[in-house]
């Protein structure tokens, strides 16, 4: 009982703060009168902030692709679970699918994040047509097509993404996305 008063009491308190704070009080104004209001605007980043921020993005973006790519492409594949036969072979190819257009997303979200950085952009401009190859993998990997290329190629782009970072300054550690993400698509 005592707790539902002093909840009482609070909302009533707050409720008589807020609408006495309203500012509606109309016999203060003077006709002709003008009230300016101060009104917070963001303020642009400078271009080393961009730069910055660029960077750090690019290394998220590069780095959660290459943790799907190894949680749930290359280390499968190299158990041997792509091969006919294999017992969960059906499990490991949708998901070897859905983390190849994961990591796509993501490569193509970091090559877009590297375009805020002289120096990474002109590290990751020729992966762009590595990683666009990459965008018709994930259907082969669900149907189970030719899976050696499939894993070799995302392996390949992810390394190059990588050492390109690397040579920029912004090194790209492996980070698994969850499944939340990996549903979301970012």
């Amino acid at each position: 009982m005592r707790r539902a008063v002093v909840a009482l009491t609070v909302t009533a308190a707050l409720l008589m703060g807020g609408t006495a704070c309203s500012g509606n009080d109309t016999k203060a104004k003077k006709p002709g009168s003008t009230v300016a209001a101060a009104v917070a605007e963001p303020t642009a980043t400078t271009s080393a902030e961009k730069q910055k921020f660029a960077k750090t993005r690019f290394v998220a973006n590069a780095g959660l692709a290459a943790g799907a790519t190894y949680q749930w492409i290359i280390k499968p594949y190299r158990k041997g679970k792509f091969k006919k036969g294999a017992g969960g072979r059906k499990l490991a190819l949708v998901k070897a699918g859905v983390a190849g257009a994961f990591a796509y997303n993501r490569l193509k979200a970091a090559v877009k994040n590297a375009k805020g950085d002289p120096l990474l952009s002109k590290a990751v401009a020729p992966l762009s047509a590595g990683i666009e190859k990459l965008k018709d993998l994930p259907s082969k990997l669900r149907k189970g097509d030719s899976t050696d290329s499939v894993v070799n190629s995302f392996d390949d782009v992810i390394n190059s993404v990588k050492d390109a970072g690397k040579s920029a300054g912004a090194e790209v550690k492996d980070k698994v996305p969850s499944a939340k993400e990996l549903s979301s698509g970012s």
